[in-house]
């Protein structure tokens, strides 16, 4: 990539970042990448499941067509960061780098834009809602595969704490299917000093908790991965008073589907018994969100090679996260790989000092061209 074109992307990516947009707002985000489309000359659709854009490139002499994706959204956190580009709108970041995807995607369409080595068609997809609000799905829904046809479809996250530029490919898992929680346990108040004539919500809601936590420590394989994160408990508003109800919330993460189902089947059998134990009603309710992002081995070889071929770093040795991503609803559909690029030293995703490091968007450029590039050759 030459010193202009970084120049000129690291000018877009720090607009986006001072001028963030949460899930289903995206809206000045999309006009801002369809005006840096149109700019490039490359013919684009807006107002794919909600706020998403697809842009377009085709080549003459071959019928095969491959994705590559990018995240527009921004996260309700407000920034600490003290940039200069810091974001201006209160209580809203890129805390996850987002601003970083979608600019290193232009980068990408503007190198295979001027590149007349390779024949076929390109779509670049750039999805809204990623975090949490389903964008992977309402672009999918609106007939993203059907009206942009493609075999594969590629993308990447950034990833602070590996080397910068350095990609990261796993064969299989590559990021956790999620669930919300909300446990209502449900009691008598009364009297905290007659605690013998109430059904205390919190003890039960207590020993709920804990017991959760044996799922993983001896109901899941240790060659298995879950998480069960209790962050929340809300319950009683006075001192002296035993509340009739206790409410937990929080996060459940898996890597393989039996796990996820068994998962939840001993959380609904650990409220069953935790409330005939203390004479409460518990009602458990569990909302499924991303599904598991997993490579096929044959497509992360060639994001691997594509990586290697363009002088990146590769590394095969590191284990999944379990944090989640909504790429894996377009794993479920057709082919393809989502790897990580590393975003060097620094704070972590959602952390309100974090920023994407411009100094990889060559990097992040350079792969998603040479993986569409070997997609379309291979």
């Amino acid at each position: 990539m030459d010193q202009t074109l970084l120049d000129t992307l690291t000018t877009w990516r720090r607009h986006l970042h001072a001028h963030p947009e949460v899930s289903l707002q995206e809206q000045e985000t999309a006009r801002f990448v369809c005006a840096r489309l149109a700019e490039l000359g490359i013919p684009f659709e807006a107002g794919i499941g909600g706020h998403g854009v697809v842009a377009t490139l085709h080549r003459g002499g071959s019928n095969r067509a491959v994705g590559l994706r990018a995240d527009m959204d921004a996260l309700p956190i407000a920034e600490a960061t003290g940039l200069p580009y810091a974001s201006t709108s209160p209580g809203v970041m890129h805390a996850c780098g987002h601003d970083g995807h979608t600019t290193s995607l232009l980068g990408a369409a503007a190198l295979l834009a001027r590149d007349p080595g390779w024949t076929g068609t390109v779509h670049f997809v750039f999805q809204p809602a990623e975090e949490g609000s389903g964008g992977a799905l309402a672009m999918l829904a609106d007939g993203l595969l059907a009206r942009f046809p493609m075999e594969r479809i590629f993308g990447y996250h950034n990833w602070p704490g590996l080397p910068p530029g350095t990609v990261a490919v796993h064969d299989g898992p590559v990021m956790a299917a999620g669930a919300r929680l909300a446990l209502e346990v449900r009691g008598r108040s009364g009297h905290a000093a007659l605690p013998h004539e109430t059904r205390d919500p919190m003890i039960a809601a207590a020993h709920l908790l804990l017991a959760l936590q044996s799922i993983v420590s001896r109901e899941t394989s240790p060659l298995d991965s879950a998480v069960i994160s209790i962050a929340t408990m809300e319950a009683g508003s006075a001192a002296n008073q035993i509340s009739d109800r206790a409410l937990m919330r929080g996060t459940m993460r898996t890597l393989r589907e039996p796990v996820r189902e068994a998962t939840e089947a001993a959380l609904h059998r650990m409220a069953e018994g935790v409330g005939r134990t203390f004479g409460v009603e518990i009602d458990v309710t569990i909302r499924r969100g991303v599904t598991v992002t997993a490579n096929r081995p044959q497509d992360a070889a060639l994001a691997a090679e594509a990586a290697a071929g363009a002088g990146l770093a590769v590394r095969r040795d590191l284990a999944p996260a379990m944090t989640g991503e909504d790429f894996g609803w377009f794993l479920q559909e057709i082919p393809g790989a989502f790897v990580w690029i590393g975003n060097g030293d620094g704070p972590g995703l959602h952390n309100a000092g974090y920023d994407y490091n411009d100094a990889i968007l060559p990097a992040a450029s350079g792969f998603l061209a040479a993986t569409a590039r070997r997609a379309l050759g291979g």
